[in-house]
Order: C-alpha cells, then sequence, then structure tokens
C-alpha cells in the first residue's frame, strides 16, 4: 500500500551519492532521466521530480500516480499522509530504518517505522527552524499557526475565513483542521433547511462554484399530530430563501473549498488531548495512539499518536464535544457569564428514496405531539430533497422524565402515523443516524474564548431552537473566531475581541429573541405552544424577561417505580426496523479490537443504580443498542457495552442518570460513514 508525499526541490537537493550510502539501514538511490530509484533491499520505489512545480511523487501502487499538493516552507520536508485505510502509515515494513536530509550535508534519523505503507516525518527545515518537536517519547509533533478540531460547519469556516485573511492581507498562516471521521463528513448529520446568509458572507458566489445547495423551500407545514390525525397549525418558521440540503455533502463541499486554500485537512484522526504550556494556556492538541487492543497491548500496527501544536487552537467539534467540555469546566466558561447548563435533544434521521409521483422537491413539514406524550418537549420533521430523496426524523428533548421511554422505537412509531406512512409506503430506506443537538440557546452560551483559543459552533452551542436551525450560527461564530485570530496572531491583538463581535452579530440578536421558546415547553406541550406564540406574534422576543431552564437532563429521569413499561409495537420490516437493520444502514465501523471509548467511572453503578432505580435507561435512550443489559452465569444482570455499535451521537454522555458514562474519541476513522445526511 503506498502513499502519496511532497517536497520542495532545488538544485543539490540530492548529494551525488543520492541518499546516504554506507549505512546498514540506509536507503541507496541511483538517478535516471526522470527522477531517483530509491531502494531499500527489500522494495523499490520510484520518485519523479519536477523542479519547476516542486513535486516529488510516491506510487500509490505500481501503475497509479497521485500528487499530494505542494510543501509550503522554506526548507526539506515531507508531508505524512493519511493511507488509504484512513490512518498514518510508515515508511518501510518490520523495523527498517529511513534517513531523511536535515541540510544538504547533515543527516537526521527519524527513528523506526512499523507499518505496511509509505510515508514520510515531517522534519526538521533548513530555514524556518524545528518542524518536529516531540512532547512525549515517540510522539511526532507538528507546528502550526492555527489548529481546528473538527471539520463541520464551524471548523471549516474558519479555515476558510483565515485562509482569505491571508491572502487580502497577503500573510501566510498555516492552517490545520483534524477531523475524527474517516473523510470529511462522514460524522456530519443534521435535518437540514439550510439558511444561507453566513455561506453569502463567507463564499458569495456559492452558487456558480456549484455549492450543493439547489433545492429551495417550496412549501413550509406545520401539524399538531394526534394518533390518528394531523391538524395545521400556522407555520411560524417562514423558510422562504431556505434551502433542503444534504449537510454532510454540503460540508464534504467546503472541505474542497478549504484545501483549495491551502488549509491541511486530516481526516481519520481523533484529538483525544488539550496540551498546555507551563502556565495552563492551550498549545494544541494530540490524537490517540493507533493499534491499541482491548487489552492494553500493542498489536502489530500500533502506532502513536501526534502533537498537532498551534498558536491559536479552535474547538469546533459539535454538540457536546468532549475537549470542548473539558475546556469549558477546566477554565469555568460558563459560570465566566452566568450562563445556565446546556440543555440536549436528541434526532433520529433516515433518508428515504420514495416514488417519483409522490416527490415534491422542497417540500417541509415540522409536526408536533404524538407519538411523545404531552410532558416530552420534541417533534418530527419531513423534507423532500433532489432526486426523489426524503429526509424524516425525530428530535426528542433529552430531559425526558419516564425511564421506559426509547426515543428509537418512538421515531419507528412516528412513520406510521396516516399522515406519514402513505408516503413511505413502496419507498426504500437509504441510510440512517442520528446526533445529540443544543437545545439550551441563548442561556447556555459559555464564555467561548479561554487562554490560547476559543470555541465554535456546537461545541459553544449556538443553535436556534425555534427556527430549528444552527448551521448558518455555527458557520458565523467560526468566521468571527477566524478574524479575531487573525487579528492576535498578526498585530498581538486579544482573542477577547471573538467574544465582543460575536456579542454585536446578528447570531447574538437572533439568538436573544428566541431565549424564551425552548423553555416554554418546561410547563407541558400545550402551555407552551401558548408562552411560545406570545413571544413568536406579540412579543416578538422582546420579552422583559428570560426564562431558566430546568433541570440538567440527567436529573429530570424520574425512578422507573413511577412509572409502567412502554409496550412498543415489533417493527413490520417495511416502514419500521429493529437497530441493527438501521444500524447497517448508518456504515457504522469500528475496529473490534480496541479499548471501549464509552468508559464507566463506576463499574458498579449499572447494577447497583442504573438497573433497580431506572430500569437500565442506558438499553433504551442509545440509538445503536451499544448498552444491553445481558443475564451472566449466575442469572445476574450485567451491562454489556457494544461500543463498535456507537454512532457518536452523545447521548449516553447526556442522559446517563449517574453522569457515569464518560465518552471518548475511540480511533480515529470510526464510527458512522454518512454520506447524504
Amino acid at each position: 500500500m503506498g502513499l502519496i508525499v511532497e517536497t520542495e526541490l532545488f538544485p543539490g537537493f540530492f548529494a551525488a551519492s543520492g541518499f546516504p550510502p554506507k549505512h546498514f539501514d540506509s536507503v541507496s538511490s541511483i538517478e535516471t532521466p526522470n527522477g531517483f530509484l530509491l531502494q531499500s533491499g527489500r522494495k523499490s520505489l520510484f520518485y519523479l521530480y519536477r523542479i519547476s512545480v516542486n513535486q516529488v511523487f510516491l506510487p500509490a501502487d505500481s501503475q497509479k500516480w497521485r500528487n499530494a499538493g505542494k510543501f509550503e516552507g522554506d526548507g526539506i520536508g515531507f508531508w505524512r499522509i493519511r493511507s488509504l485505510v484512513g490512518g498514518l502509515r510508515s515508511f518501510c515494513r518490520s523495523s527498517d530504518q529511513v534517513f531523511l536530509p536535515g541540510d544538504s550535508l547533515n543527516w537526521r534519523n527519524v527513528g523506526k517505522f512499523k507499518g505496511d505503507g509509505i510515508g514520510f516525518w515531517r522534519i526538521r527545515s533548513l530555514v524556518g527552524g524545528v518542524r518536529s518537536l516531540c512532547s512525549e517519547p515517540n510522539r511526532e509533533s507538528i507546528n502550526y499557526d492555527v489548529v481546528i478540531v473538527g471539520a463541520g460547519p464551524a471548523g471549516l469556516s474558519a479555515a476558510i475565513r483565515l485562509k482569505q485573511l491571508c491572502r487580502e492581507k497577503d500573510v501566510d498562516l498555516s492552517v490545520c483542521v483534524v477531523e475524527k471521521g474517516p473523510e470529511v463528513g462522514a460524522h456530519i448529520l443534521s435535518g437540514n433547511v439550510f439558511e444561507p446568509r453566513a455561506l453569502d458572507e463567507l463564499l458569495p458566489q456559492w452558487k456558480q462554484d456549484g455549492a450543493p445547495v439547489d433545492v429551495p423551500v417550496s412549501s413550509d407545514k406545520f401539524w399538531l399530530l394526534t394518533k390518528h390525525h394531523a391538524i395545521s397549525l400556522p407555520c411560524p418558521f417562514d423558510n422562504k430563501g431556505n434551502y433542503v440540503i444534504s449537510l454532510s455533502q454540503l460540508v464534504r463541499w467546503l472541505g474542497e473549498k478549504a484545501e483549495e486554500l491551502g488549509v491541511e485537512i486530516y481526516p481519520g484522526f481523533a484529538a483525544s488531548e488539550i496540551l498546555y504550556d507551563a502556565n495552563e494556556s492551550v498549545i494544541g492538541i494530540a490524537t490517540n495512539d493507533m493499534g491499541i487492543a482491548k487489552d492494553g497491548s500493542r498489536r502489530d500496527n500500533f502506532q502513536r499518536g501526534v502533537e498537532l501544536k498551534g498558536r491559536m487552537t479552535l474547538l469546533g467539534e459539535g454538540c457536546r464535544g468532549s475537549l470542548s467540555e473539558k475546556i469549558i469546566k477546566k477554565y469555568n466558561l460558563r459560570e465566566k457569564v452566568q450562563g445556565q447548563h446546556q440543555t440536549y435533544a436528541l434526532g433520529i434521521k433516515e433518508v428515504w428514496e420514495i416514488d417519483a409521483n409522490k416527490h415534491e422537491p422542497g417540500y417541509v413539514l415540522h409536526t408536533l405531539g404524538w407519538p411523545l406524550d404531552n410532558k416530552t418537549y420534541g417533534g418530527s420533521f419531513l423534507y423532500h430533497m433532489k432526486d426523489r430523496q426524503v429526509s424524516i426524523g425525530l428530535v426528542v428533548a433529552l430531559n425526558y422524565q419516564n425511564p421506559y421511554l426509547n426515543p428509537y422505537e418512538e421515531f419507528q412509531k412516528l412513520k406510521h402515523h396516516p399522515a406519514i406512512k402513505s408516503l413511505l409506503e413502496g419507498a426504500t430506506v437509504l441510510q440512517y443516524g442520528a446526533r445529540a443537538l443544543n437545545e439550551g440557546g441563548f442561556q447556555s452560551i459559555p464564555y467561548p474564548v479561554f487562554p490560547g483559543g476559543a470555541i465554535i459552533g456546537c461545541s459553544a452551542g449556538f443553535l436556534n431552537v425555534p427556527k430549528i436551525k444552527g448551521t448558518h450560527t455555527a458557520m458565523k461564530s467560526g468566521m468571527l473566531a477566524a478574524e479575531a485570530a487573525f487579528d492576535v496572531l498578526r498585530e498581538g491583538l486579544n482573542m477577547e475581541a471573538y467574544w465582543n463581535n460575536l456579542s454585536n452579530s446578528w447570531v447574538w440578536e437572533e439568538l436573544y429573541r428566541a431565549r424564551n421558546y425552548r423553555p416554554s415547553f418546561e410547563y407541558g406541550l400545550l402551555p407552551g405552544l401558548a408562552l411560545s406564540a406570545l413571544e413568536h406574534y406579540v412579543l416578538k422576543g422582546r420579552s422583559p424577561l428570560t426564562l431558566k431552564h430546568g433541570k440538567p437532563d440527567h436529573e429530570a429521569i424520574d425512578e422507573a417505580r413511577i412509572h409502567s413499561p412502554i409496550q412498543y409495537p415489533k417493527p413490520d420490516g417495511i416502514i419500521s426496523f429493529d437497530v441493527p437493520t438501521s444500524l447497517y444502514r448508518s456504515n457504522t465501523n469500528h475496529e473490534h479490537d480496541q479499548p471501549a471509548h464509552l468508559r464507566l467511572r463506576d463499574h458498579n453503578i449499572p447494577e447497583l443504580v442504573n438497573l433497580p432505580n431506572y430500569a437500565g435507561p442506558e438499553s433504551r435512550y442509545c440509538p445503536a443498542r451499544v448498552y444491553e443489559y445481558i443475564a451472566n452465569d449466575k442469572g445476574q444482570q450485567k451491562l454489556q457495552i457494544n461500543a463498535q455499535n456507537c454512532l457518536h451521537c452523545k447521548a449516553c454522555d447526556i442522559k446517563d442518570p449517574k453522569q457515569n458514562i464518560e465518552w471518548t474519541v475511540p480511533e480515529g476513522g470510526g464510527g458512522p460513514g454518512y454520506s447524504i445526511m
């Protein structure tokens, strides 16, 4: 398996003898008319170089060649590239060593390589100083001006805006985006009725550039569902000028735009650790080690994580980002602005392909009511996309009280409603997924600036709940953070400008006007409808009061003794499906032989607390059947964690009654593989 690397060439790059001779582990070279043939005893590799375009190629296989993009630097170095199977791979097999030039005379040993692919470590350049610094033994470190965690709408918008400013001001800043999904967009799930306001500001020519935003909203309806009927209500959403899209496709397109501007994007790498300096300021992140077995031993493909160090670090991990949550707690960012706790919902979604005669591109429907009870906030959505595709989903607030409630099964019930079932009959499910979303809104926004960086997008929580939209606000937050970071790096200004600019932006105004909608439903469905109608039609977001949220989601759940079990109908395999069938459609995949990324802080709580007091709610709130209670040889119920099923929705990290489950990142590249969500 091969990879492609590239470096800057200049006269005399190779000595007459090629790579250093007369060392038992060295690589020899033979000059040819077209380049250098490098031989290492076990295999031969061919470098093709062209001085004019500064390119060096390695074979992806014996016939195919791929260009990895220009190396931008003033010395000698090699890109370290992701392999075809989603991880960094090394140069030679077993324990062979390779030497790369630190300058034209001195050679530096970059260590032993263990792997089955081809690649190079980034090393010291001629002029730019040290490019590889290890804070821990055998862990590579790469320095950037800005490191961004998460290739979502916020992270990619920040990256694009930074590079735009570099071009406008003739400044060169290195920008890196690290993404845990196997490719950009693979972990992105959203409704999505898209408001293009931020995209208009970021990339005004998006229509001409072929953005996958091409199905304008044509119809906008709002229903109150009972078990057998759909009651039409005045529609409060005002989606004129918006588009029905696949957010995973839009994010993939944004990734291409970012790379065109010179942003380095590394999919397949999970940021697992925050790096600090001696003053407790953030100086970057580290990715987790690859190739660790369940028992903690190192597998044959073991590889140390990489440190990505940045003068500025932006966290755009999405809702309930694991690193973002640690930063919020460490620096007391919510308390700094008297912010309330965040509240969440779980969104479950399918994409169907329906009959052409039922398809109405741009048709948008939202519902409240059935199948949820009157004390549980939530609702459904149904959007007609292009190519006969329809996205349908159910959003369930995670402050629900009944421990027997199962969001996945509620979604299956929804599809059998008479007003919805007829649309799906004869259709085919294409994809399934689930993701938590922020619902705290204005009241729950933390102070987004910390020493060395900032939090952007849904990691901070900029979702507009009554609009059911957060992509445009996430993008704008990323753009504002990028502008502040650029000024910090170029002119030495303070990153607090991000907070000030955010507070004076249309994002702030929009969220302030929407702040009382979600808390209105703390009193139930009908009071919530009445209060939200008052806010929308009479007060128009200018209420003198700011309502508070109720209990944190994990505290809202009741003990099982005051509720009765809910009997859900069996799936018919046509409209409704069991979890394994749906999970297959999510393209979820994890390396099986790795430590569980879902960790119990106390291994006794599931059997001693959750099961007897709450009837084991983790077996129901998870939409992927990660958690199951299985009887052991003695007939005792024990919690089994099927971590390989995980959709990365984060519901368990949010809803566990004792906050005993900690969601951490698995090996990079694991998880769902969304393409049209």
